[in-house]
């Protein structure tokens, strides 16, 4: 340990132990999983991250050594500490000139702003080098102006290569292919249990995982195809849990991604049909639905069903809208027949 600290001093890093942890300390081989507590301070003790309050939630960090992190002092200090240990790491300039950018995309994942086809991780932190905002007033002046930073960190648990299953983003090209039928699997059992948000975040995964083999070939060749056919299930099953979780406009655009590139697609004009009836589209449901008899004229009896529960529901909000209109004007009415006596 007195060793490690030394190594540590004289590479800008000073370590201040609050809380000794416990058992013998890891050796860290690469692939090691960390997960561990964070606050960022300045100096001057003005705290600028606490992954136990950032986004609303406390979520730890999660780390794999060996995996090239934006910021490899954190994957530097991580491997002085036991498991239960805090410990507070002062940083030179050179080991933070990138943190700026790097919690700009840990506030951006804790606040659900990953994009689809992103992967979950800070490790695709976007290089912006201009002094423009970022969009955070004290991520911007850090962007401008570097400096030291304090690091406290928790260490949580220390998980040695094999004892665990690793995240998407953690995964070679080959073990992405190797997980995918699992990972539809799991979101297949998740969505016939009933827990739908679950099942939405699996194969949510899953095509962000193959987003992230596609994006490596080029359009329209075979690979790119063979990537975007088994793409294609994921979404529409994606899409039927966005419909039960109400979230029609995203239904709408994605199915509408997958019509553009395969006109032939009967589940994403009926799904698609099944959003716009959700949202008052009722030329477009139409529209969508007399596609699906066309395409599939045995899906005649369920598109019937989509179109009376449709013109049920417009029924219905005319009858509201009438009945708002009617108590509208006899309070109109009543108004003026009190200003006349008056």
């Amino acid at each position: 340990m007195e060793e490690l600290a030394i190594n540590l001093i004289a590479d800008g890093v000073q370590k201040k132990v609050i809380s000794p942890g416990k058992g013998e300390l890891s050796t860290f081989p690469n692939g090691t999983k960390v997960k561990f507590h964070y606050r960022t301070s300045l100096c001057d003790g003005t705290v600028l991250d606490d992954s136990r309050t950032m986004g609303g939630q406390s979520k730890p960090m999660e780390l794999i050594l060996g995996k090239k992190f934006k910021l490899p002092v954190w994957e530097q200090v991580v491997t002085t500490m036991r498991e239960g240990e805090i410990a507070d790491f002062t940083c030179d300039v050179k080991h933070t000139a990138l943190y700026a950018m790097v919690s700009l995309s840990l506030r951006n994942i804790s606040q659900g702003k990953d994009p689809l086809e992103g992967q979950r991780h800070c490790c695709g932190v976007a290089q912006v080098h201009s002094h423009h905002s970022i969009g955070h007033h004290d991520l911007d002046k850090l962007q401008v102006h570097p400096q030291p930073l304090v690091f406290t960190l928790e260490m949580l648990q220390v998980l040695p290569p094999g004892s665990f299953q690793l995240e998407i983003w953690a995964m070679t090209d080959e073990e992405k292919l190797e997980a995918i039928p699992q990972i539809h699997e799991e979101g297949n059992a998740l969505f016939k249990s009933g827990d739908i948000a679950a099942a939405a975040e699996k194969y949510y995964n899953a095509i962000a995982c193959l987003k992230s083999l596609q994006m490596k070939e080029r359009p329209g060749d075979e690979q790119w195809i063979k990537l975007d056919l088994m793409i294609t299930p994921l979404l529409l099953n994606y899409c039927q849990c966005k419909l039960l979780l109400s979230q029609y406009y995203e239904v709408l655009d994605h199915c509408s991604s997958i019509i553009n590139k395969y006109e032939d697609n009967v589940k994403a004009y009926f799904k698609r049909g099944k959003a716009h009836a959700a949202v008052w589209n009722e030329a477009e449901a139409r529209a969508d639905f007399a596609k699906v008899i066309t395409l599939e004229p045995s899906l005649e009896t369920s598109v019937a069903k989509e179109l009376r529960a449709m013109e049920e529901r417009i029924r219905e909000k005319q009858k509201e809208e009438k009945g708002r209109y009617k108590n509208l004007f006899s309070y109109s009415d009543k108004a003026s027949a009190a200003a006349t006596t008056g």
